[in-house]
């Protein structure tokens, strides 16, 4: 069987990835912008909404805090995320090609998150901005290795995983905060999670569409992606004087025992992937790719059984992001 070239697949995918864009984008003027989800400065009444806000987030939960302040870092680390995807393979380097055209686009409408959370944090009255801006510098500077190199097609399967992921975590944190009785943090939270999801349901397009091209090609990016395992983008988060990573645990932890973002949510999204993608019927596989079909179609199962055994570890870690 002949193998295909990712550039080639990458050009032939141009026009998709350019039609993607009315379909799973929104037009700037028709976006929220963090203005219209804060405390409006131009009014008289603006520092009464502020103490209004003050009030509602002092009735969070520390791991809440903290999840949300690892979750606004890791939106806030944009820069490094817009410059790996512009040296994916196969991208033409053309301003007006459909790639270039989606990481421009992309990136804006993900640039609205970092900045409406980091402005909540800000106002909430409950955070060390420095320490929080410290670790964000650090992830930036880290940059981050999630095991793609610059391949398109595991790149594709990743940012659909990535992107599943920070919508659970986001729209979960809404949840949260609703709970607790901050209205105004659970609307900002559901709005970047249904942003989060139009992009996902984007890049998982494109793995479609390169499953149609190259079935062999795209099976066996997907299995060795998940013989890897999915990283975070935050996953060498630290705090001053920390290690790579360091942080990072300490807020997986926060999240797993709020139940944000847990195993049992990685194992769903990959469930669901394989079900989006009709991993089981793709057809025209060479003998490798058949064998990373079985690997991906056993994983769930072993992986539920590990994740259903886990336990939360218990709340003794004390972040230098929150303050007091």
């Amino acid at each position: 069987m002949e193998k295909i070239a990712r550039s080639e697949v990458l050009l032939y995918l141009e026009q998709d990835i350019e039609d993607a864009m009315p379909k799973y984008l929104k037009p700037i003027e028709e976006m929220w912008q963090p203005g219209d989800l804060l405390p409006d400065s131009t009014r008289d009444d603006f520092f009464d909404q502020v103490k209004e806000l003050r009030e509602k987030a002092a009735g969070l939960s520390y791991d809440l805090m903290a999840v949300l302040i690892g979750d606004t870092i890791t939106e806030e680390a944009l820069p490094t995320y817009e410059s790996w995807l512009m040296l994916v393979q196969g991208m033409r380097d053309d301003r007006d090609g459909g790639w270039n055209k989606w990481v421009r686009a992309w990136t804006a409408e993900e640039n609205r998150h970092g900045d409406i959370l980091n402005r909540y944090l800000y106002l909430s009255g409950r955070i060390n901005m420095r320490q929080m801006e410290i670790s964000t510098q650090h992830l930036i500077n880290d940059g981050f290795d999630i095991g793609t190199s610059h391949d398109p097609y595991r790149n594709f399967v990743y940012t659909s995983f990535q992107e599943l992921a920070t919508n659970v975590s986001h729209r979960r944190v809404a949840q949260y905060a609703k709970k607790a009785g901050e209205d105004g943090l659970a609307k900002i939270c559901g709005h970047v999670a249904s942003d989060e999801m139009r992009h996902a349901n984007a890049y998982k397009s494109f793995v479609s569409r390169i499953l149609e091209v190259d079935p062999s090609g795209m099976m066996i990016a997907f299995e060795d992606m998940m013989r890897k395992k999915i990283v975070m983008p935050a996953h060498f988060l630290r705090e001053e004087g920390q290690a790579q990573g360091d942080a990072f645990e300490h807020f997986a932890d926060a999240a797993q025992r709020l139940g944000v973002y847990t195993a049992v949510d990685y194992v769903n999204i990959l469930e669901g992937l394989i079900a989006d993608w009709q991993i089981d019927a793709v057809s025209g596989l060479s003998d490798a790719a058949e064998k990373g079909r079985d690997y991906i179609m056993a994983l769930p199962a072993r992986l539920r059984r590990i994740a259903e055994r886990m336990k939360p570890q218990p709340h003794e870690y004390k972040f230098s992001w929150i303050a007091g």
